[in-house]
């Protein structure tokens, strides 16, 4: 007995002793000293108290859509509304050019394309600035630039000054995407798709907005006024911006947990929600280094980001080529698709010189209606069907309609219902691109690739009038098959996109 307990005394001093000589542990480090630490750990080391983090996408979906999302939709849709006044300038600015300073039609028309020109040019810009400098910081950097240069235009004395400055316009249009790549950070994934989709309610009003300014000032000031008048939603969004939160994601992939935090605690306060207990991680937080444009086409997203690059072209080129052939087939003498043909002659400077009457300005109020029925049967469809399908289902529509103009009619009628479901369903894809590209980006990569998307979007758009008025005066059977071509193979392209994308978390 007295062995046996002098052996266990000898044990327990020794358990003691070890105990007293191991270093003491370090206390965990305070915030201040990274602040990173707390995201920057990988899903291994975050599992293993797994009740104690969190996600940033985890906290945005169990905070819900309430008050913020609703101010945000508010704030980001006048980015859409500038944007959409802007383009709808276009179809004001050239006629009235035209007689005020007798333009002819090609220098019209390179008008036009100086906007897209600068929106292309810039869009992969700003795409690159937003992912690394933050989304809030790019947009309003972009909208002061555009009602500055957008004052300016409605001062340029000569073609060539309103040329370059339109085209400066548009580079500042450039950044404008990436309000719904800072919309769609906020929204819960079951809601993303929708919200998405009604922000481009927004573009509908301004351009309606944009008719209804032009009815009331074009008599009275003129297109100087018109263009003074049209920042309007751009000089509100600078004041409100400072309202605008950054991105939550961005500021975690950044290391700024704190900032992020503090979002994320604004949108529970505001939503009437507890806050999320626990520390934020972030999951593979830095694969890539953020922002660079040769990142989208490494293995995992090359494929993607080829197939999103045509499928924007292809949209933007079929819906600005319905926009443009509008004019040019109501146009056509009595109404008749056969008889426009071979009618050049008859679009002479004296003929077209004319102001816009109260009922021209009522048609294209009418035509721009037809974004509507777009929205809400993209509305419909794209939760049930999914990204992928939608889009190829609206680009199938959208050929359906336009095999219609192979038919000689007389009747206005008929010839505006087959443009009005063109236009509408074919607007009905842009809004399934800009829902599908920022959910198919991981945050380090989302802003650019939104961006480039973008820039192949007016690529696309650069290219349309060559067919929409030019090869329309010259074969209309050749001009829609051209963009029924076109589409056919963006089908295809949307069905081969390698990821669907409803119901997925954001990366």
């Amino acid at each position: 007995m007295s062995v046996r307990r002098s052996r266990d005394d000898y044990e327990d001093f020794q358990d003691r002793g070890t105990e007293e000589s191991a270093p003491p542990q370090s206390p965990p480090p305070p915030n201040n000293l990274d602040p990173g630490a707390h995201i920057e750990m990988s899903a291994a080391v975050s599992g293993v108290v797994p009740d104690d983090t969190f996600t940033v996408d985890q906290a945005v979906n169990a905070l819900g859509f309430g008050k913020f999302q609703v101010k945000l939709s508010l704030i980001t849709g006048l980015c859409w509304m500038a944007d959409s006044m802007e383009m709808m300038i276009l179809a004001i600015l050239g006629p009235a050019l035209h007689c005020d300073w007798h333009l002819s039609e090609w220098r019209q028309a390179f008008l036009t394309t100086a906007v897209f020109i600068g929106m292309m040019l810039s869009s992969a810009f700003w795409g690159h600035l937003s992912d690394k400098y933050g989304r809030k910081r790019s947009l309003r950097l972009a909208a002061v630039m555009l009602a500055y240069w957008g004052l300016l235009s409605a001062f340029a004395p000569t073609y060539s000054w309103i040329v370059l400055l339109r085209g400066l316009v548009g580079f500042a249009i450039g950044c404008v995407p990436q309000s719904v790549t800072l919309y769609a950070e906020f929204l819960p994934a079951h809601q993303r798709g929708k919200c998405v989709v009604l922000l481009d309610c927004f573009w509908a009003v301004g351009a309606c907005a944009e008719v209804i300014l032009a009815l009331w000032v074009m008599p009275h000031l003129g297109w100087n006024g018109l263009l003074a008048l049209s920042i309007i939603p751009l000089v509100l969004f600078v004041i409100v911006c400072e309202w605008l939160p950054e991105s939550a994601r961005f500021d975690a992939t950044s290391g700024d947990s704190e900032k992020a935090l503090a979002t994320l605690q604004k949108i529970a306060d505001e939503n009437g929600k507890p806050m999320l207990l626990g520390r934020l991680i972030v999951d593979d937080v830095a694969q890539m280094n953020r922002g660079r444009i040769r990142d989208l086409l490494v293995q995992d997203l090359k494929w993607t980001t080829l197939l999103l690059w045509f499928i924007w072209a292809s949209c933007a080129f079929c819906y600005y080529g319905v926009v443009l052939m509008t004019t040019e087939l109501f146009e056509a003498p009595e109404g008749s698709l056969c008889t426009l043909s071979g009618a050049d002659e008859s679009f002479t400077c004296t003929a077209n010189c004319r102001p816009l009457s109260s009922q021209d300005y009522l048609d294209l109020l009418l035509t721009t209606l037809a974004e509507f029925p777009g929205i809400l049967f993209t509305i419909v469809v794209i939760e049930r069907l999914g990204r992928k399908t939608t889009m190829a289902f609206e680009f199938v529509v959208f050929v359906v309609s336009i095999i219609f103009l192979f038919i000689c009619t007389s009747s206005r009628g008929w010839l505006t219902y087959i443009l009005f479901v063109a236009r509408g369903i074919i607007s009905g894809v842009f809004q399934a691109a800009y829902v599908y590209t920022p959910e198919v980006y991981p945050t380090s990569l989302r802003a650019v690739g939104v961006g480039t998307c973008s820039g192949m979007a007016r690529f696309g758009a650069m290219l349309t009038p060559v067919v929409a008025q030019v090869l329309t005066r010259t074969s209309i059977h050749l001009a829609t098959a051209t963009y029924g071509i076109v589409a056919i193979l963006a089908i295809a392209a949307a069905l081969m996109l390698p990821i669907e994308t409803r119901g997925r978390a954001m990366a």
